[in-house]
């Protein structure tokens, strides 16, 4: 007598559902950051996800929209503000592929967002972790839980790839 297989096991790869969704998403903001780049911009992406359904993607528009505050976290913001039709996010993710600066994580923090994914440090700016804590500090009335480093090295060698080629530099 065979035996009926009602379904299979998927094999074991060592990581829960949750990263394998983060890096899903964090490949729609990479996407979005390599659309910034192509139109001169400097390749920073931003998807917003809520219930694990995508509300919007964006890239920086700063120079596009001759506009200081258009960074993709920013525009990504107004965006799924207006989708959702308000101006508190409570329960959305927010993926970028760099940590997000002071005026991006502030933003973050008056939003409500539930969670912050990022790719890459900034080490120059970064206001998450490596120079301030704006997303996690006592002092504010609202914390964002925080995953860093999803898809690092590809969000670190785009952003690295972009510097290098604007300053004249020949990228292996």
């Amino acid at each position: 007598m065979a035996s009926l297989t009602l379904f299979q096991r998927a094999p074991y790869s060592g990581r829960s559902l949750e990263s394998e969704l983060d890096e899903q998403w964090m490949r729609q903001a990479l996407v979005a950051a390599r659309e910034a780049q192509a139109i001169g911009e400097v390749p920073i992406g931003v998807c917003i996800v809520s219930d694990n359904q995508l509300v919007t993607v964006c890239g920086n528009r700063t120079r596009t929209d001759c506009d200081p505050t258009a960074h993709a976290e920013i525009v990504a913001l107004r965006e799924a503000a207006r989708k959702l039709g308000n101006y508190r996010l409570t329960g959305v993710d927010v993926y970028s592929t760099i940590e997000p600066c002071a005026m991006c994580a502030g933003a973050l923090i008056q939003a409500r967002v539930r969670r912050l994914i990022y790719g890459a440090p900034d080490e120059r700016a970064g206001a998450v972790i490596s120079r301030f804590r704006i997303c996690d500090t006592d002092f504010l009335n609202h914390r964002i839980e925080i995953s860093a480093g999803v898809l690092e090295a590809e969000c670190r060698a785009l952003m690295q790839e972009f510097f290098q080629t604007r300053r004249g530099r020949i990228v292996d």
